[in-house]
Order: C-alpha cells, then structure tokens, then sequence
C-alpha cells in the first residue's frame, strides 16, 4: 500500500511538471496583458503535432523537432498577438471571443491535416521504463520533468533579472507608469507572447512524448491551463507550479485510488473547493503587485 501511495505521488509531480510548463505561458499572457488566451492549447497541440511529423515522416525523436516547433508556435504566437493587439475596447471580453474563435480554427486546421486519428510516439528510448527505487516512469516523463523544473526556474531569472523580465513586470503592475518610465508596452507585450509560445513548444513535444494525441485534446490542455492559473491566483507565475503539482497530485490520487473516469471530475472539484476558500487563489493577489 504504501509503495502503490509513493508511486501515485510520483506521477502526479511528473505530471505536475508537464502541466506547469501548458499553464506558465497562459499566466505570462495575462499578467502583462490582461487576457487570457484560449487558443493556448491549441499552440501547445500544434507543437505535438509538429513532433509527430517529424518523427513519423523522418524518423526523428521529439527532441530534435523542438526547434521546428518553436518557430512554427511562435510564428502562430505572434499573428494571435497581431490580432489581440488591435483589440482597443473591452479587451478582456473580445480576446476571449477572438482567441476562442482562433482557437477553433487551429483545432480545424490540425483535424484537416493530421486527420481525427489518435497519434502517439514510437520512441522506444522514450517510452522505456526507468526505475527509482520503489518509483516507475517512462523516460520520456522524467526527461521532460528536468526540462519543465530548467524551463520555469529559467523563466523566473528572467523576470526577476534581466532588464527585459523587469520591463514584463512593469508592464504588468502599471501600464501606464511603465509607458512613462520609456518602456513600450507593444513590445512587452509581443515578447511576452513570443515567450509563451516558446513554452507550448516544449510542452507540445512533452505532451506527444508521454501522451497519446488528437485534435480535440486542445480545449482540454487549455481548460487544465486556465484552472491551474486561477488556483495560483490570477497572474500569479510563482504559484503556477504549485497549482500545477496541486492539480497533477489529485488527478494521480483520484485515478488510483478511484477511477480514471472521474479524474476530470476530481481536478474540477479541486478547483471549486480553492475558490470557495481562498478566492484569490492560492497565492492571493496578484504576483505583481507582490513583487
């Protein structure tokens, strides 16, 4: 019992971790621009599928389709920002009506050129079994859980230390002053997109790695990113790992202990529960104003 426990907690940090780096660029839009971005699972799907091609058409490892990943989401990333930028009225209304709408165009796309089928990776590397003591996992997960624990301690440098990190912050605590002090807020903005883009590209390969794929799996990773932003507290990057973790722990435990039939259910129940407690989410208000 106590080993089937371990093993449950196991997987639901390393799913955690992939969860966190689906959220983290989702946070990163909103706090600088107010807006969450519902195609984000879409562009995270977009970049699986960029890996399975590579894979299935040149016999290449996910890894290596990363890079042709970056490029064709951040390309993506940055025409969603082209549009959302022209938005001058009610811009946290019409964004979600807009990037829902690219949402669904992204989801169409993907379902006219891979088709309905469900996809996953051949990697035997990746899928082989590594053993920790009493703990299992596939390759492909405790790889992408250093990648995802580099990508979001890199991605706090940033902000915390980099003349471009402060200017996102700026930015997110006060437009106007920032505007003031001779940043350009467009240009923080576009960035921060660029940014979020680069980490659907890891989390696309990550997702395609570990997980089975299909064009409907994006309103789902959108959803789980949009839940674990909430549980972090709107805006909150630091508390995105924990609500990460919080979420893959109960999904874990839940399937486990339950059924994986009501693992859906048991994350949704997590998330009315935090809000009913702490409404602000976990980490309060927001991490700019803390920071």
């Amino acid at each position: 019992m106590t080993e089937l426990v371990l093993q449950a907690l196991w997987s639901g940090i390393l799913t955690g971790s992939s969860y966190a780096l689906i959220a983290l660029g989702l946070a990163l839009v909103f706090g600088t621009m107010n807006v969450i971005n519902l195609a984000h699972g879409e562009l995270v799907l977009l970049a699986a599928y960029v890996a399975y091609t590579c894979e299935s058409a040149w016999g290449a490892s996910p890894l290596l389709a990363i890079p042709a990943g970056i490029v064709i989401v951040c390309i993506a990333t940055a025409l969603t920002y082209a549009l959302v930028g022209r938005i001058r009225r009610d811009r946290e209304l019409n964004s979600l009506l807009l990037t829902y709408g690219i949402g669904i165009m992204l989801t169409n796309g993907i379902l006219l050129i891979w088709k309905a089928d469900i996809r996953s990776t051949k990697s035997p590397w990746l899928q082989d079994a590594v053993v920790l003591g009493p703990l299992y996992s596939m390759r492909s997960e405790l790889l992408f859980f250093v990648v995802s624990a580099a990508l979001i301690a890199g991605l706090w440098w940033w902000l915390t230390r980099t003349w471009a990190g402060r200017a996102v912050r700026a930015v997110a605590s006060n437009r106007d002053a920032a505007q003031l002090m001779g940043i350009d807020p467009h240009r923080v903005e576009f960035v921060s997109f660029l940014v979020a883009g680069l980490l659907a590209a890891f989390a696309g390969a990550a997702i395609f790695s570990v997980n089975v794929i299909q064009p409907g799996l994006g309103i789902s990773l959108t959803v789980k990113a949009f839940i674990i932003t909430v549980l972090a507290g709107m805006g909150s990057v630091p508390g995105v790992l924990v609500g990460a973790l919080l979420l893959g722990l109960t999904e874990s435990l839940t399937t486990t202990f339950f059924s994986s039939a009501l693992q859906e259910l048991a994350g949704m129940v997590l998330f009315l529960v935090v809000l009913f407690v702490l409404p602000n989410g976990l980490f309060g208000t927001r991490w700019r104003r803390a920071h």
